[in-house]
């Protein structure tokens, strides 16, 4: 385990430095999960990618801090960038993961070399949704939801072929803290950063599942449109955690883009 302390939290983080002239990419994880969600991704990346990955304030083993403004989690990734010696990363970012990643590469377009956005949007959700969903978690806890959870997050396939995955993640879910899950159910309330997609001029690659309920394509498809230099891939059969249900796809796909775009070499 390791963890650093910037911008006033102390982040649990996971790091393998790159090989030279190589990049490395910046995990941030979804809402109700921490960093092992990219286990099979990271396995499955080139050799040489360096990777950074980090417990989002509140989640996994890193302890609840002010969490609800998404400039401070962005603010986060510098920090850890800066402590780690790291000029440029990529931020590759899964649904709340995704605007963290955003918002990074508003707020530090010197320090993004390029951006991949996994299941997100520019805008998640609605406020009367994420009010609801802050007031369930508060008074009846994270397990009331973690049956719906699951249904939205895994393909009807996925749930068949691999029950067990499922009810790990379920645990995952339902054990994170509610202050720290409904601190970010806040950050998601109140953040809707499509007005400023077109200052993010890096490549960004989009990734969306077609079976996704959370965020659909449609989602994907203004991120795509709205950035200076934004590409579009929908896996028709995949939902919204597509880096647990079939890592090898995500991570061909994530190593494709950063070839075709000559940020990797070998």
């Amino acid at each position: 385990m390791r963890f650093i302390r910037t911008n006033g939290a102390t982040l649990h983080i996971d790091h393998r430095p790159a090989a030279e002239g190589m990049p490395t990419i910046a995990f941030s994880n979804s809402l109700g999960t921490d960093f092992r969600i990219w286990d099979g991704v990271v396995a499955a990346l080139p050799a040489g990618l360096g990777v950074l990955r980090v417990d989002t304030r509140g989640m996994g083993l890193s302890p609840l801090a002010p969490a609800e403004k998404v400039a401070t989690h962005a603010a986060d990734l510098a920090g850890l960038a800066d402590a780690l010696g790291l000029d440029a990363i990529v931020p590759c970012g899964l649904s709340i993961g995704g605007l963290i990643a955003q918002k990074f590469a508003l707020d530090f377009p010197d320090r993004t070399r390029a951006l991949i956005l996994c299941c997100t949007g520019a805008r998640i959700g609605n406020r009367h949704d994420w009010e609801a969903r802050i007031a369930t978690v508060r008074a009846e806890g994270i397990e009331i939801i973690g049956d719906a959870t699951m249904a939205r997050w895994f393909s009807p396939a996925f749930h068949a072929a691999a029950p067990d995955t499922v009810a790990a993640m379920r645990a995952m879910v339902v054990r994170q803290s509610v202050p720290g899950y409904a601190a970010l159910c806040a950050l998601l309330r109140d953040t809707d950063l499509t007005a400023e997609l077109g200052a993010i001029t890096v490549p960004t690659l989009a990734i969306a599942g077609g079976l996704d309920q959370s965020t659909p394509p449609a989602l994907l498809e203004v991120v795509a449109a709205g950035v200076a230099d934004g590409t579009l891939r929908v896996f028709d059969h995949l939902a919204h955690i597509p880096c647990v249900e079939e890592p090898e796809t995500i991570a061909a796909a994530i190593a494709g883009f950063l070839a075709e775009k000559g940020l990797t070499h070998g």
